[in-house]
């Protein structure tokens, strides 16, 4: 789940830090102070404080979704019932429970739910849509499968973040 946190006040060095990171999550504490002009014990205060305030949330290995078997996209939306917090509450709590949804935002707008699927193929989608349809509380789902991924990033654009100390 994601929090809405505080802005953390971010300089110049946190700042470099992050884009290293985010660049290589794999890098020894040792590198890494190498690489933003810092000492070793200082370096490691930063990172451990950046965790601590959550400005690092996780460290994680992508994965080619298409070289274990999942090469296809869908993204769908989902219209419940009604929106009372405990239809929410089940609907999210079930969704979690979808190995294949990666991605699931609440939205304002026509739909209530935003998924991200990864698939096998047809077969695959038609399997997980089934379980959709028989969440509690799902009255709608409107599938779209993506034809060709454009564009895909995992680093955040720290470019656009003043640094404040």
């Amino acid at each position: 789940m994601i929090n809405n946190l505080r802005q953390t006040d971010l300089d110049s060095i946190d700042l470099r830090i992050l884009a290293a990171l985010q660049q290589n999550g794999r890098l020894s504490n040792v590198q890494l102070a190498e690489k933003v002009n810092l000492s070793e014990s200082a370096c490691l205060r930063r990172v451990r404080l950046l965790e601590e305030q959550q400005v690092i949330d996780r460290y994680v290995m992508l994965i080619n979704q298409g070289a274990i078997g999942k090469p296809g996209t869908v993204f769908v939306q989902v219209t419940l019932e009604g929106q009372q917090q405990d239809k929410l509450q089940k609907f999210e709590g079930e969704i979690d429970k979808v190995e294949e949804v990666l991605e699931c935002y609440l939205m304002s707008g026509a739909s209530d739910y935003l998924l991200r699927i990864i698939v096998r193929d047809n077969d695959d989608y038609l399997r997980i849509h089934s379980h959709l349809t028989g969440l509690p509380g799902v009255q709608r789902v409107q599938s779209s499968f993506a034809l060709k991924t454009v564009l895909k990033k995992t680093e955040l654009p720290l470019n656009l973040v003043t640094a404040n100390r």
